[in-house]
């Protein structure tokens, strides 16, 4: 049993960072592009949901690829730390009641990504490999 978790546990990593990019990924793509969803304001390169929209679609492509995943992760990781204080927190101190919920979760997986890396199918395993 135990070496059957250890051959799956680095590839369910990956494929965790594949769907969490993912889903992270259309944050942004809403923010910039209006797609999948039309976005409330027009997008402002050179504002906070801009630098968000920025860091969401760069940031979510490169891990899901799963290249400089440790760096990459923990600057997603504080983006979301500090989109949950200056967005969610000042309106209830409860993530239920102030939406938070999914930032605080990707806070959190972030900061597991940054700390584990980006599992067996990542850029960043297959180029430490060749070296």
């Amino acid at each position: 049993m135990d070496g059957m978790l250890n051959f799956w546990s680095p590839r369910l990593q990956s494929v965790l960072r594949i769907i969490t990019a993912f889903l992270f990924i259309q944050h942004g793509t809403q923010k910039m592009f209006g797609f999948p969803a039309p976005q409330r304001a027009p997008f402002e390169l050179f504002s906070l949901m801009g630098a968000a929209g920025v860091l969401e679609v760069v940031g979510g492509l490169l891990l899901l690829i799963g290249l400089f995943t440790r760096p990459v992760a923990f600057v997603l990781s504080g983006q979301m730390a500090f989109a949950y204080f200056m967005v969610h927190a000042p309106t209830s101190f409860w993530p239920l009641l102030n939406n938070g919920e999914l930032a605080v979760q990707w806070c959190f997986l972030f900061l597991f990504f940054a700390a584990a890396g980006g599992g067996a199918w990542s850029l960043d395993q297959y180029l430490s490999k060749k070296r």
